[in-house]
């Protein structure tokens, strides 16, 4: 964040990544959607973007590169984003995505930091686009499954970040990406010093995640496990399958928003009102040794 001396601030942020469907203009999509998430996960509103692109030199249709820009481009242009210029180079791995600036009010900025005792967690969107992702590569999942993780990634956080812009309870906020929904609420319980209880049972996956993950393990499912699970306390007879589900990294996840429990139905209003099917998992309490307890429900 940088702010200007006696007004608003800016906020930047940047991500790319490689193919994860097969569809160019799709991956320009998503790719567009999951650059653009940090600024609204912050509250901001993106205004200003600049592509970052890497192609092979030879063997690729130059109609594939046009669809990735054309499928980012849209993107941008529907969250009311001015694509700038940008930045290629030659790579033998296709690599694509933004850095993006946003406007933010300096008054009103929402960071991991700030949940408290006695906030209800809401999560935007589903989990599974990581497992998903792995079994198209595979040939090993169905249409409907791959249709569905394919729409949640597409989808902008902006409906969601701007119904929770609008609720003045709401105290933190992350977006789930690469450390998954339970590493991102490590996190979160780390930065506001709380300890953070998810019900397993409430957390919503795609369809066919939960029959997919056994068979399509991601190597940032194992290494998030590895990685947070001291901070990680299982409950009840959790389903290993969704526990599974919160580690794997998510691409264009949603938003991960703690609210005071008294604004708690407001903001689940504000969210059904702007078309958002956010699903209430947990709350936040006094800090333990656990950062987040997952529990059977």
């Amino acid at each position: 964040m940088y702010r200007w001396d006696g007004g608003s601030a800016l906020v930047q942020t940047v991500d790319f990544f490689t193919p994860i469907v097969d569809d160019p203009y799709i991956y320009g999509e998503i790719a567009a959607a999951n650059a653009l998430s940090d600024i609204y996960a912050m509250g901001g509103r993106p205004i200003t973007a600049l592509a970052i692109a890497a192609f092979p030199k030879d063997g690729l249709d130059p109609q594939v590169m046009n669809a990735v820009f054309r499928g980012g481009f849209d993107t941008l242009k529907s969250a009311g984003v001015a694509l700038l210029g940008g930045h290629t180079v030659q790579d033998p791995e296709i690599k694509f995505g933004y850095a993006v600036t946003g406007a933010i009010d300096p008054a009103r900025i929402l960071a991991n930091s700030g949940a408290k005792p006695g906030d209800a967690l809401f999560l935007t969107k589903p989990l599974g686009t990581g497992v998903i992702a792995t079994a198209i590569k595979f040939d090993r999942v169905a249409a409907q499954a791959m249709t569905g993780a394919i729409r949640s990634m597409r989808t902008l956080n902006r409906a969601a970040a701007e119904a929770m812009v609008a609720v003045p309870g709401v105290s933190a906020c992350t977006d789930i990406t690469g450390f998954g929904l339970i590493g991102h609420a490590c996190e979160m319980a780390a930065a506001s010093r709380v300890s953070l209880r998810i019900a397993a049972t409430r957390v919503p996956l795609l369809e066919g995640a939960r029959d997919l993950v056994a068979r399509n393990k991601t190597g940032g499912m194992k290494t998030n496990r590895e990685y947070f699970s001291p901070w990680v306390r299982l409950e009840g007879r959790v389903d290993p399958a969704v526990v599974d589900l919160a580690y794997d990294p998510q691409t264009s996840g949603g938003l991960l928003i703690a609210v005071a429990g008294a604004e708690a139905d407001r903001l689940a209003d504000a969210l059904e009102r702007n078309g958002v099917a956010a699903a209430r998992i947990g709350d936040a309490v006094p800090a333990g040794e656990a950062r987040v307890v997952f529990s059977e429900r």
